[in-house]
């Protein structure tokens, strides 16, 4: 679902005063000797949700805001992911996530005399998910579960359940099948 949010409203400097308390966090993060434990409790400051044992995040992390960044059980997000988490990013459980991948949920507005305002779109990783190294997902898209993101693509509308894409933009490389469909 879409929405909209203008530079210089109430919303905006809500968004201001949160990046003020999660910016030195992630700082944190990024420049200091952490262990899982330490990575998970500084991210679920930064998220204002608690982060599964399960799960493991490799540094640098980086997110733009992250209170809107949900992730799921067992998940592993390797170094270097940029979160534009501001529009919701929603990560299932038992998620892969490459090295370099970047999410994004929000965009600007293409008249260029408003282009600071914000239209916010979330993104979902549905469960067993995988994005390759260096892919990039673009606001409103939705990740099927079990499905494959190569290396290097560029996602920019849905991927169904079971599928793997690649390419830029990504397109349909092959439907995977389960062990009951060989």
């Amino acid at each position: 679902m879409e929405s909209k949010m203008n530079l210089g409203t109430g919303a905006y400097d809500q968004v201001e005063a949160i990046n003020a308390i999660n910016q030195p966090l992630i700082q944190q993060l990024n420049t200091g000797t952490h262990d899982q434990v330490e990575i998970r409790q500084l991210i679920s400051q930064i998220t204002n949700e608690r982060i599964d044992e399960t799960t493991e995040i490799r540094l640098p992390f980086y997110s733009d805001f992250g209170r809107n960044l949900h992730i799921g059980k067992n998940v592993f997000i390797n170094s270097g992911t940029m979160f534009t988490d501001l529009g919701g990013i929603y990560i299932g459980d038992h998620v892969l996530i490459g090295p370099n991948v970047t999410i994004a949920s929000v965009n600007h507005v293409m008249e260029p005399r408003n282009r600071r305002n914000l239209i916010l779109k979330p993104v979902y990783i549905h469960d067993n998910a995988w994005l390759g190294a260096n892919a990039t997902v673009t606001p409103g898209v939705v990740i099927g579960e079990n499905a494959i993101v190569a290396a290097g693509a560029v996602v920019t509308r849905n991927v169904a359940a079971n599928t793997i894409v690649g390419g830029v933009p990504a397109r349909l490389i092959k439907i995977i099948k389960t062990k009951g469909e060989q």
